[in-house]
């Protein structure tokens, strides 16, 4: 395990045991380790460093448990969602209790800002609840799930997506917004307008133009970000508040909500309209899906499910 996670010592205070497992991966440009295990400590040192130097960044986040780290005299207490950054090529230190945590290990050539500037960020927690940090936080912790799935595109683009918003959530936070070429800054941006409208598909005035006030930009420079995609803000509104109705339509423990409470609940609050575009996209209305792909089909008459 130390080996894989870049030469580390590595004391377990009680021993390895049941809890202690790694999953190693690659995610686009990203290098993915998953490390659980009990109560610890691990240490990087000057000897570490000669001996193998691989030039990465390492971004962490904490899923589980809490850690502490310190790096350049710099300590800091690490709880679940938050994250840091850690250099390689200088000695460093964590005590952790049982944890849970991910770490992303990419090379500094990928990184557009200086390195002597992002190294003042070591040993620092930032809080995964606002803004980029929280979308860079929760797509780190899907990122588990793709090690192992046969989606290398889909895994390529969300890697691609998590450097992307590091660099510039990096960029900000050492007012060097200009380091980072323009259209990383765009595809960041795009990125946290996606985030945005994910966190608010239950909001029935989410609108296009709710989504531009609320990154600062006009809603002409928001149909622009999105033109490279194929699709239109609206059109990913409704498509992703339908994929959400789909699920609830499909949960057993929601058999009993009326269809047009689920539309509601996700905004969708004209239950014609709903009734309408369930149907152009799925096929069948709302109703007639539910009796026939949940679970409990053959179980339950259709009669009552009606919008």
């Amino acid at each position: 395990m130390a080996a894989s996670l870049g030469g580390l010592d590595l004391r377990l205070d009680d021993g390895p045991d049941g809890r202690d497992e790694l999953l190693i991966g690659t995610v686009g440009p990203l290098q993915v380790a998953v490390s659980r295990s009990g109560p610890g400590e691990a240490f990087r040192t000057a000897a570490h460093i000669r001996r193998h130097d691989p030039e990465h960044f390492v971004v962490f986040v904490q899923a589980e448990g809490v850690t502490l780290s310190e790096q350049d005299g710099r300590r800091c207490r690490f709880e679940p969602g938050d994250i840091g950054i850690s250099d390689l090529s200088r000695p460093l230190h964590c005590a952790y209790s049982e944890r849970r945590a991910i770490m992303l290990s990419y090379p500094k050539a990928l990184s557009p800002l200086p390195e002597h500037r992002v190294t003042g960020l070591t040993g620092v927690a930032v809080p995964g609840t606002d803004g980029t940090a929280a979308l860079v936080s929760g797509l780190v912790r899907q990122l588990p799930e793709h090690l192992d799935a046969d989606d290398g595109a889909d895994g390529a683009r969300i890697g691609s997506a998590i450097l992307d918003l590091v660099n510039v959530g990096l960029a900000a936070r050492l007012d060097q917004e200009q380091a980072v070429p323009v259209e990383t800054r765009s595809r960041a941006l795009l990125h946290r307008c996606r985030g945005f409208i994910e966190v608010h598909l239950a909001d029935a005035g989410l609108t296009p133009a709710v989504v531009a006030a609320a990154h600062h930009i006009s809603l002409r420079y928001l149909h622009r970000l999105f033109q490279p995609t194929g699709e239109s803000v609206a059109t990913l509104i409704r498509s992703r508040r339908l994929d959400r109705c789909r699920r609830d339509l499909l949960d057993p423990g929601l058999r009993q909500r009326p269809v047009a409470a689920i539309g509601a609940r996700w905004g969708l609050t004209n239950p014609a309209h709903f009734n309408r575009a369930f149907k152009d996209r799925f096929g069948l209305p709302p109703a007639e899906y539910r009796a026939v792909h949940g679970a409990w089909a053959g179980n339950s008459p259709t009669s009552s499910q009606s919008i």
